[in-house]
């Protein structure tokens, strides 16, 4: 007996310092979008009238271990038996050895991006229009376009043949060799901005020459100038999401659908508890996320009766349902709309509702 006393003790000591590769999910906050959040409401738009509404529009989040926590053994086998957790190997939550602050900056840019989409896809539902235009987005240390090419830049054309999608930017490169010159015309940034604050057209241009070098991914060798290309927007009225600590894309659909709530008169939930994810696109097309099966559990224990759910996400909610949470299968904001005219009027028989299979 006393062999195996100290044997036991030797185990449960080898499962507190043994470090396992693993990290931990678990349900986050969820936040009423047509609410307050830390004493001021999470969306403010100015500039144009406003309605009041009514009941919830939940964001859910999920929570999760940092980068660089070390789970012991004992940890873990207590998160893959915990019902609301979920253990997973650290390498899904942070790819290619990224750190807790790289990890921080790409949420942050993610869930900023996921704002401006929501913007969008809402005020395009509403035939409000929207000026855009194609931006360098982020520029890689090291890389060719480092001091010549900066975040906000507008781009206008690249060889001369104009930008009109993100996408024209990586075209018009890989035409070329590496080695290669290629050249950007572009608004400046600082030019771009102080347009944006007189309400103008910015028209001073400049033409940026880069030698591309080649790739360094494991795909097809192509020539690259180290950027990536992305959308910018000017809104015809103010419209402030207020969110702190929350990082990622995929509150973007429930942000979409308050701002399309406080622009139109009536209620869209009819007072009733609804919750949701998914990303959205400028078109209002809506996506996976990931860490489903966490937010339904944070959002039915927060109260909500509905889940609209990316139909991308459906299969994997559905196999555990909270009791009492109906999953809604959403794709595009459109369908978020006519699911939530029905649950406003009581006819829920009709929803698109998720299944397992």
């Amino acid at each position: 007996m006393l062999a195996s006393t100290l044997m036991l003790i030797a185990l449960l000591c080898a499962g507190v310092f043994i470090p396992v590769p693993y990290a931990e999910m678990s349900p986050g906050p969820t936040v009423n979008t047509l609410g307050e959040h830390d004493g001021e409401p999470v969306l403010q738009i100015s500039g144009r009238k406003t309605y009041p509404t009514d009941g919830h529009l939940n964001m859910t989040t999920v929570r999760v271990t940092s980068a660089d926590y070390r789970m012991n053994l004992v940890e873990a086998v207590y998160g893959w038996l915990a019902h609301d957790n979920k253990v997973v190997p650290h390498d899904t939550l942070y790819p290619d050895g990224k750190t807790e602050e790289e990890s921080t900056q790409e949420n942050a840019e993610e869930f900023s991006q996921s704002q401006e989409s929501a913007k969008v896809a809402a005020l395009r539902e509403l035939d409000v229009p929207v000026k855009s235009w194609v931006i360098v987005s982020t520029v890689v240390k090291g890389s060719p376009s480092e001091g010549k090419l900066h975040a906000g830049d507008v781009i206008k054309a690249v060889d001369g043949e104009a930008v009109k999608e993100p996408a024209d930017v990586a075209e018009l490169v890989t035409r070329h060799k590496p080695g290669e010159d290629v050249v950007f015309t572009i608004v400046p940034a600082k030019e771009q901005a102080a347009a944006e604050k007189e309400n103008r057209t910015a028209t001073k241009t400049e033409k940026i020459t880069i030698t591309t070098t080649v790739s360094d991914d494991d795909g097809e060798k192509r020539a690259v100038v180290g950027i990536s290309a992305g959308t910018d927007h000017t809104f015809p009225f103010t419209i402030d999401i207020k969110l702190a600590d929350v990082g990622g894309p995929s509150a973007g659909l429930m942000f979409a659908l308050g701002i399309y709530d406080k622009l139109t008169p009536g209620s869209l939930t009819g007072g009733k508890f609804v919750a949701g994810t998914g990303t959205i696109d400028d078109d209002g097309k809506v996506g996976p996320i990931g860490g489903i099966e966490m937010k339904t559990v944070g959002a039915r224990g927060k109260g909500a009766q509905y889940f609209l759910t990316p139909a991308d996400n459906c299969a994997a909610a559905a196999r555990d349902t909270p009791e009492g949470l109906t999953l809604v299968k959403v794709g595009t904001i459109d369908d978020a709309l006519g699911a939530l005219a029905d649950i406003r009027s009581g006819d829920t028989a009709d929803l698109p509702k998720c299944t397992a299979s």
